[in-house]
């Protein structure tokens, strides 16, 4: 192995990243619950007890306009449709959907009328054979005020019955909502229901289809974490009356996740549920829909009151509010919304190394660079020995030059010469290879962490970067905007902007410093790696490429100096 084949290595893997995140097949759907566990048969409800695709009867008057309750919290704004009881708008404060100041901040609730209905809902069910009356989608409830941190807002609905449902509406001040569901019966006989939860997108969003990201369903249940692609969900979906999936236990919570943003219902910690992921088309559209419910029905006594508590998460999947949830409020693994994949123990820590210099540096681009000075610190002796036998290996290059013309015709004496050549000057040839062998998982690494998490959204670099997340916007192939198009729209290969530019212009003059492959094909392959790692690297976020920059700035110095001192011996190693 040596540094030339690594290189190729390299390449290659890059390549394969990239043509997966276009190519990549559909994962198989987990395996379903066993039959008849926790499964609740409820007249007009979907398997599991939750309500299905809810359709107002004809007859129900539905009013023209539909009176609201406003959200007014620090990070989050919208409203609660008193039809249905539906979290059906909400909007985050905080983030613009691009970099622009004036571009429209970002929703993600909404409304059954639009084009993309998403909202979230809580309700009762009634057993099997049970005449009780429970509110539907078409019921108007009463309630006035604003939900806003520390002030609730109560909504409820009596059923003409003798029964007064009620929904008891927080928030606080991040992206959490609590509900709590209360029955209060003034009959004179016990009353049981099934009280559910839900999250319903009647809709199949744009997935970006990478493989290093998840979107679609996914919760913990279990202890597990559950993903689940919305492909499978829909295959699974139509084989099994729309389950894509099924759990029951405790202490879980589940919802859907986008590259950015959660939301996420988490019901009662000690309350035995059945948890379902379903595909549940309507009107001719897909449509997807998360749920809990209530593995037994919780009974109401007769002049008494009886309530359940639920939390739903709405908002952007910032790792440090996660972490306080899953701590503070006992939320399991809530973090894992953030998809750090399966080497999370890597990952994680260089995210959390970046947050930190960006809350002492101010700047996620200044985060990057000295991050990648302490990477090559931490390996500096490694480093050092492998450049020292690199700068040695290029000092031998006339005595090896010699060997090969004096054993041209003899292979093995050649192989065993220059071993013996190796071994006097205590040169090894693999040497080359441990500095790439360090730089393959930080660089992965650092790839998933910038593409993921939402703390290096829209975060600005110095000139023209202004999102580190993002590629570079520059382009080389329209004299860096001079000329009035883009040439990207034609093809991702006509974009190179000036930071891969300049990363492989710097990968150029590190090369210069290592030595010549001997054979002439590997030679010129070698040479022309800092064009395609220049080229591969222009559709990657900005930040990944200023980190490799960087790298390749601190080796060259790194290299330069070794060589100066490894010349003196150059006289000993030129020894016949």
């Amino acid at each position: 192995m040596d540094q030339k084949r690594l290189f190729v290595a390299i390449a290659v893997s890059i390549a394969i990243l990239l043509a997966w995140q276009y190519f990549e097949p559909a994962a198989p759907p987990p395996a379903h619950a066993p039959a008849g566990q926790g499964q609740v048969q409820a007249p007009t409800a979907a398997p599991g007890g939750a309500p299905a695709v809810a359709a107002a009867p004809k007859t129900a008057a539905v009013p023209k306009v539909v009176p609201r309750i406003q959200i007014d919290a620090p990070r989050v704004s919208g409203s609660i449709s008193l039809l249905g009881a539906e979290i059906d708008d909400v909007v985050l404060r905080d983030y613009h959907r691009t970099i622009a100041p004036a571009s429209p901040l970002v929703r993600l609730l909404d409304a059954r009328a639009s084009s993309k209905p998403y909202f979230i809902q809580f309700g009762w069910t009634a057993p099997a054979g049970s005449s009780v009356r429970v509110p539907d989608d078409t019921t108007l409830w009463q309630g006035s005020g604003t939900v806003s941190p520390g002030r609730p807002v109560t909504l409820s609905w009596n059923n003409g019955e003798g029964l007064t449902f009620r929904l008891i509406v927080g928030i606080d001040a991040n992206y959490m909502f609590s509900v709590r569901q209360e029955v209060v019966n003034d009959t004179g006989a016990a009353v049981s229901l099934y009280p559910w939860s839900r999250i319903r997108r009647a809709y199949e969003p744009k997935v970006l289809g990478y493989y290093i990201l998840h979107e679609g369903p996914v919760g913990v249940l279990g202890g597990t974490l559950h993903e689940q692609k919305y492909a499978a969900t829909k295959s699974a979906g139509e084989k099994a009356n729309g389950v894509g999936y099924t759990y029951t236990g405790a202490d879980g919570w589940a919802g859907f996740t986008d590259k950015y943003w959660l939301t996420a219902l988490v019901p009662e910690r000690q309350a035995k549920m059945v948890a379902a992921y379903r595909y549940q088309p309507a009107n001719g559209h897909d449509g997807y829909q998360v749920d809990f419910v209530t593995a037994a029905p919780e009974t109401v006594a007769p002049h008494a009151t009886a309530g359940f508590s639920s939390r739903a998460f709405v908002g952007a999947k910032v790792v440090d509010l996660l972490e306080r949830y899953e701590s503070a409020d006992h939320i399991l693994l809530f973090s894992y919304a953030v998809d750090f994949g399966w080497f999370w123990f890597f990952t994680k820590p260089i995210f959390f190394a970046l947050d930190w210099l960006n809350a002492l540096l101010g700047n996620f681009g200044l985060a990057i660079i000295v991050f990648t000075i302490g990477i090559k610190a931490a390996f500096f002796p490694l480093a050092n020995k492998s450049y020292r036998s690199m700068s040695k290996m290029k000092l031998l290059g006339p005595k090896m030059a010699e060997l090969k013309e004096q054993y041209k015709d003899d292979a093995a004496k050649l192989q065993q010469s220059m071993m013996a050549l190796y071994k006097a000057e205590k040169v090894n040839p693999a040497s080359g290879c441990l500095p790439m062998i360090i730089q393959i998982p930080v660089f992965f690494s650092l790839y998933k962490v910038i593409f993921i998490t939402i703390e290096m959204r829209h975060a600005p670099f110095f000139g023209w970067i202004h999102d580190l997340s993002a590629v570079d916007p520059t382009n080389v192939f329209n004299l860096f905007g001079l000329l009035p198009f883009d040439p990207g729209t034609f093809s991702p290969f006509l974009h190179l902007g000036a930071w891969p530019l300049i990363m492989g212009f710097s990968m150029y003059f590190q090369q210069k410093l290592n030595p010549a492959p001997p054979d002439p094909v590997q030679a010129k392959m070698f040479q022309w790696m800092p064009v395609i790692f220049t080229f591969m690297l222009a559709n990657f976020p900005a930040g990944l490429v200023i980190y490799w920059t960087c790298n390749n700035v601190l080796t060259i110095a790194q290299q330069w100096f070794i060589m100066r001192q490894t010349r003196l011996d150059k006289p000993r190693l030129a020894r016949t």
